[in-house]
């Protein structure tokens, strides 16, 4: 049997304001699990190819595959049914698969309104796609696979949820040779990758209670690290392959401290030359951890801050203070990260103007070089969106594939133009103050990374100013 997978294209517009262009590792780890396997496996990324969607159906063609899977995040979640129905139209006999955090929560939805969409696959994939080709390979009963959604009989059926993988070390490592595409993250359009780059994945999962996020939903509330051993046999693999800037997109890099200390001795004493990326959460930052880091690549480090407020720390159920985001930005600094990140939300449903000016300002009172402003969105499968279909403000049936800006239906919130013009002004205002503009100018001249990056942008500096500016107005 063998089992394309396409990675679809996104929507126009969407609600991330920091635009970002990474390997899909989630079908990657999948496919390494069917491989081993003996199942034949293609790939297709069709966002990062810019594949119209002809193109893209034309692939399918090509390959031939029994299988074909979606990833489908909020994003995707009208591209993939399009391409899935024309994709139908030169082979009704193939069968279509889609998985990821869209389809998991509206796996019901998804077959109601799709004809063209045969199966969904719930939370993590690797073992419940696996269980699903072989029971189409015999021709089994697909009520006997767990974590999967599908028609029976004119009906809807969910068999129950497939186990979480506890030991993640388990997994194959992704086969980044499966995808025809090269990847480089980006700020607003601004390219920070300058050299090989991909992500590594070191952990799954959240412990935490974020009503903004769909994290915890979708892996239970359980958060799995991997050994340091089995990262550093992939960080080794990586390097061999040329990779020289990785990613960590772990949800919480950080939760173990002594994990990751172990994790940055063991990169300095096997002389791993790699730079890198993650994030941290700020209640959990300690100087000692941060200054390992850098000792063994880290140059950026992306703090979650959301707010200067503590009623809207609590509304989203963050679990931090504005002091603690003080201290670690200044932590971070102290211990010689060289760029830090930190992401701000504001507009929640009864935010007022005070407060969200209390956040911007906040940003440009933090010692941070890059300010992530976000206009606060809800989609299905976190607790704002539940909780703003309970209010009536949301018709979930209408909405579920769009997902929204909060203030666009909040009628107690600031307007969304309002919101978006005040984000625009503070943004050019926290680069335009001479102390903060003289202070990065400093900080470049001091760092390789910052020179490599200035220099990898300078011949689209037109393009880049635009992207910059559209990403803060447009989100």
């Amino acid at each position: 049997m063998k089992f394309s997978f396409m990675n679809p294209s996104q929507s126009p517009g969407g609600l991330e304001m920091c635009t970002k262009a990474w390997p899909p590792l989630g079908m990657l780890y999948i496919a390494g699990v069917l491989m081993k396997e003996g199942v034949e496996v293609s790939m297709l990324d069709q966002s990062a190819l810019g594949y119209t969607h002809k193109k893209a159906v034309d692939w399918v063609k090509r390959e031939n595959p029994d299988v074909l899977g979606f990833s489908v995040l909020h994003s995707a979640a009208k591209e993939a049914p399009k391409i899935a129905e024309l994709v139908k139209k030169e082979n009704p006999n193939i069968k279509i698969v889609m998985g990821n955090y869209h389809a998991t929560f509206n796996a019901e939805r998804i077959l109601r309104k799709y004809p063209s969409v045969d199966i969904i696959v719930r939370g993590e994939g690797e073992f419940a796609c696996l269980d699903l080709v072989k029971c189409l390979e015999k021709g089994g009963d697909l009520r006997e696979v767990d974590g999967i959604t599908f028609r029976h009989n004119g009906k809807i059926v969910s068999t129950p949820d497939s186990p979480l993988i506890k030991n993640i070390d388990e997994l194959p490592f992704p086969d980044r040779n499966l995808m025809n595409a090269e990847y480089a993250s980006t700020i607003f359009g601004v390219k920070v990758a300058t050299k090989k780059f991909t992500t590594v994945l070191s952990s799954r999962g959240c412990p935490f209670r974020c009503t903004f996020c769909g994290c915890r939903k979708f892996a239970r509330g359980v958060w799995r690290p991997r050994s340091v051993d089995n990262i550093m046999q992939e960080l080794h693999l990586l390097r061999s392959q040329g990779y020289e800037e990785i990613l960590f997109v772990d949800d919480n890099f950080t939760l173990n401290r002594k994990r990751v200390v172990n994790l940055c001795q063991r990169m300095r004493k096997e002389g791993l030359d790699i730079r890198w990326i993650c994030d941290s959460r700020v209640d959990n930052s300690s100087y000692d951890m941060f200054r390992e880091m850098v000792k063994a690549g880290c140059n950026t480090l992306y703090f979650g801050i959301e707010s200067a407020n503590q009623r809207i720390l609590d509304y989203y159920k963050k679990g931090i203070t504005p002091q603690q985001s003080l201290d670690a930005v200044r932590k971070a600094r102290k211990a010689g990260i060289d760029v830090i990140v930190g992401s701000f939300i504001v507009g929640a449903p009864d935010e007022t103007r005070r407060e969200i000016l209390n956040t911007l300002k906040f940003a440009q009172k933090l010692d941070i070089d890059v300010p992530s402003l976000n206009i606060l969105g809800a989609f299905s499968g976190t607790e704002i969106w539940n909780d703003l279909v309970a209010k009536g403000w949301i018709n979930e049936e209408e909405c579920w594939e769009t997902s929204v800006y909060v203030p666009s239906v909040s009628p107690h919130t600031v307007p969304f133009e309002e919101i978006r013009q005040m984000i625009y002004e503070h943004f050019r205002e926290f680069y335009l103050r001479p102390k903060q503009l003289l202070k990065e100018v400093l900080r470049t001249f001091k760092s390789s990374y910052r020179l490599g990056v200035l220099l990898v942008n300078l011949p689209r500096a037109n393009t880049v100013i635009d992207d910059v500016i559209q990403g803060v107005r447009y989100g």
